[in-house]
């Protein structure tokens, strides 16, 4: 059967396979790795690209983010050039990076992912494509944005970290090569002032931790992530069964550069 993007079934559910767990999560280190930050980029087995959409977006109106108890709230609106305007620029990047690299798609529509797929599988140094899922995203929605990002590249679900035990097994199911956690989303009130937005920092691991054991005994393979902010969480989640760890808000603030010399 021939999907969104003309591959036939027999190349699809391709396996992720990473050299070395560790990598940041989408949205927190750009588009391209920055040599310049001080990171050990030999501890990384992949870079994961901020969020790409079809066409352009820009970022969020008002407060882009607010420290909460725990963390921080961050509101984007995940800002970017466009997906083709970002291969004009980054591809050479990718290619050059000293880890392999890891595009994260939004997944609104099915034809950009099938489209956007088949364009980086041309590409050099690209490991695998990660879609990322909202919390309002449906059922049906999901499963057409994994169909139609199945192709000769691996294919990773962020879910919100609320609704991964319900919607990991059906990714599977539909030929994801794993699940990774995405942040929840929440809201503040200040002055009678609403703010809303994904959910990042350290309260937030022992609910990651038990949906990365929760996981591993279903034999779904998962990319941990969620107020991971230092060694032994990272140890943590490999050892409850993570194949890999994303690194959030300790990459964003910068913390986990002051840990790499621990």
């Amino acid at each position: 059967m021939l999907g969104y993007n003309g591959h036939m079934e027999d190349v699809l559910n391709q396996p992720l396979t990473l050299i070395k767990p560790l990598m940041n999560a989408a949205g927190m280190l750009g588009f391209v790795p920055d040599l310049r930050l001080p990171l050990d980029w030999e501890s990384f087995g992949a870079f994961v690209t901020n969020p790409v959409s079809a066409g352009p977006r820009q970022p969020a109106s008002g407060t882009r983010w607010e420290l909460i108890p725990g963390g921080a709230l961050l509101h984007s609106g995940h800002p970017n050039p466009g997906f083709r305007q970002l291969l004009r620029h980054a591809a050479d990047a990718w290619a050059q990076s000293p880890v392999p690299v890891i595009v994260h798609l939004l997944s609104g529509d099915p034809y950009f992912l099938a489209d956007a797929v088949v364009r980086l599988e041309t590409l050099e140094n690209i490991l695998a494509v990660e879609i990322g899922i909202d919390e309002y995203s449906t059922g049906e929605e999901i499963r057409l944005a994994v169909e139609a990002a199945l192709g000769e590249l691996p294919v990773i679900v962020r879910l919100p970290l609320g609704r991964v035990s319900d919607l990991a097994e059906t990714c599977v199911r539909d030929g994801a090569a794993a699940v990774s956690l995405g942040p929840p989303r929440g809201m503040i009130s200040q002055n009678g002032q609403f703010s809303s937005g994904r959910v990042y920092g350290p309260a937030l691991f022992p609910q990651a931790l038990q949906a990365v054991r929760q996981m591993d005994q279903s034999g779904i393979q998962v990319i941990g992530a969620g107020g991971v902010t230092s060694r032994d969480d990272l140890q943590a989640m490999l050892a409850a069964g993570a194949l890999g760890v994303q690194i959030d808000l300790a990459v964003w603030r910068g913390d986990w550069f002051q840990s790499e010399g621990d």
